[in-house]
């Protein structure tokens, strides 16, 4: 019979527990490496996406680059893997930030965001300017390693290039008809600016979302603008009703002078027709003057003749005529 020990609480029990089976003398051990190799394994192989490039440092130094797919690196720190999102368009913005996008996007702004789109023209007006910029990481090495803070450097540099741009034109073309234009020069200086510093970035495309006079002064800007459309407008009016009347003008007086052109070359014509016609009589009269003399007496006559209705030949001997008018017969027109 077993006694019991009073000072052990589990004493009731003993013997009626299940023994636990002996692990073997290297369990320990085998545990270890088992843990030591499954670190191995998951710090030794690592996947980049499709659109990422794995930027391998060893110690700390840059030693290569890796392609999308699985790929094997040494472990436990000796080899840091840094995926870069070379083929995914970024973006900054500038004046505002978007806290949720969407069908109905909202938006959120501060005072740092407020004092960065607020620029200074080149006629010495002060604009608000809120702008987007889009672009690629084209070398993942020169966008780690050439620059600190490369994002923020960034950042500044957009900065500055607008505030550059826009001070370089006046608040009209800034606000209105320059905006493409302008937009299309900053992303140009951002470039060169880009290469300038080897920061390893590509510039899609610069945007200006919004572009207006400050909130204090926004309506005499609109009606100073409301004037100037209102002065193009009569500007286009007057330009129209200048295209329809002087061409219209311009027709006429050209038709009128080439009536007068016309009349005088047919006065002319007809002179000389006339004046060489007189000479070719002249020439016939010379050589025949009697024989000329009664064939243009005949012909004068012909012609004359042929145009009165009624007709009374009498011989140059009688002596009255009335006899032989009828007085009473209405004259034929």
């Amino acid at each position: 019979m077993n006694q019991s020990n009073p000072n052990n609480p589990f004493s009731q029990w003993e013997g009626q527990l299940p023994k636990l089976p002996k692990l073997p003398k290297n369990f320990i051990l085998y545990m270890i490496a088992g843990i030591i190799l499954v670190a191995v394994l998951v710090g030794s192989f690592y996947q980049v996406a499709p659109d990422e490039m794995g930027v391998i440092l060893r110690f700390g130094k840059f030693v290569r680059t890796s392609d999308p797919g699985l790929h094997f690196k040494l472990p436990f720190g000796i080899e840091a893997l840094t995926k870069v999102p070379v083929q995914r368009q970024l973006k900054l913005e500038f004046g505002f930030r978007t806290v949720r996008a969407g069908i109905k996007s909202e938006y959120s702004s501060s005072e740092e965001t407020k004092a960065e789109a607020v620029m200074l023209t080149g006629d010495l007006n002060v604009v608000v300017a809120e702008w987007i910029v889009q672009y690629k990481i084209k070398d993942p090495y020169k966008f780690l390693f050439k620059m600190r803070d490369t994002e923020q450097t960034f950042r500044d540099m957009n900065e500055a290039v607008v505030r550059k741009v826009i001070g370089d034109n006046a608040v009209d073309e800034t606000i209105t008809t320059g905006r493409a234009r302008i937009a299309a020069e900053a992303k140009d200086e951002l470039q060169k600016l880009c290469d300038l510093y080897e920061i390893g970035i590509d510039v899609n495309q610069l945007i200006f979302q919004d572009v207006n006079p400050p909130d204090l002064v926004k309506p005499a800007f609109n009606d100073v603008n409301e004037a100037l459309q209102e002065k193009e407008k009569k500007i286009n009016e007057a330009w129209s009703e200048y295209n329809q009347e002087i061409p219209k003008a311009r027709g006429e007086a050209e038709q009128a002078i080439r009536g007068a052109e016309g009349y005088a070359a047919e006065r002319v014509n007809n002179a000389q027709g006339d004046a060489s016609r007189f000479i070719s009589i002249y020439r016939e009269y010379v050589k025949a003057p009697a024989v000329t003399r009664k064939r243009l007496y005949l012909e004068t006559m012909t012609e004359v003749m042929s145009k009165i209705n009624k007709k009374v030949i009498t011989d140059d001997k009688l002596k009255s005529i009335l006899p032989l008018l009828n007085l009473n017969e209405e004259v034929k027109k």
